[in-house]
């Protein structure tokens, strides 16, 4: 687990108000009439890149149905688990039609237990946020969303959400970078 109180990351108290309650780390799997080749949470399109169904090998390599080996952006793991035991409420929303893939390379690399909240349809992101904010009774300027495509971030800003391009998938400094811009913003939204 990396320490946000090392010098390589911001410091902010669990307790403030400030920071943000519900963080979004979400993946995006089809990108239609878009070049942008960047993703969030693995780096590939689960309805185009890989084959489903997915298992997991004895030694933990995940592969798809025709044996090739599945990997997620190498501090994923860290990030979720940090989050999570931070007490953050994590989300996953996603556009993508392999529902049942998504949800099954979810479980394998198990990550199933960091998410509170999923919204895995095909649609656009303003209907999976207004699901979320209905189950979790916040309001989109307390949460924070990463994405790989602008259209989403566009998308998601207007309604109030932080959203935070993310061009080489989740980092430890991505996250990092954000929850302090997220914090130092509304510290100076709350100045008279």
């Amino acid at each position: 687990m990396y320490d946000r109180g090392a010098s390589n990351g911001p410091t902010v108290p669990k307790t403030t108000s400030l920071r943000p309650r519900h963080v979004f780390l979400l993946y995006h799997f089809l990108c239609l009439n878009s070049s942008v080749v960047d993703y969030t949470l693995w780096p590939f399109w689960v309805d185009t890149h890989v084959y489903p169904p997915f298992r997991k090998k004895p030694d933990g390599k995940i592969l798809d149905s025709y044996g090739t080996t599945i990997r997620c952006y190498p501090e994923v793991p860290e990030v979720l688990e940090k989050l999570h035991c931070e007490g953050y409420a994590l989300a996953v929303a996603s556009r993508t039609p392999e529902i049942e893939a998504a949800k099954q390379l979810m479980s394998l690399f198990g990550w199933e237990k960091y998410f509170k909240y999923k919204q895995i349809f095909p649609g656009c992101k303003v209907a999976h946020f207004n699901k979320i904010k209905e189950q979790s009774g916040l309001d989109f300027s307390e949460m924070m969303f990463f994405d790989d495509e602008n259209r989403n971030i566009r998308d998601v800003n207007e309604l109030g959400v932080t959203a935070v391009l993310v061009k080489n998938g989740v980092s430890k400094k991505v996250v990092d970078d954000a929850i302090q811009e997220f914090v130092s913003n509304k510290r100076k939204q709350s100045v008279p």
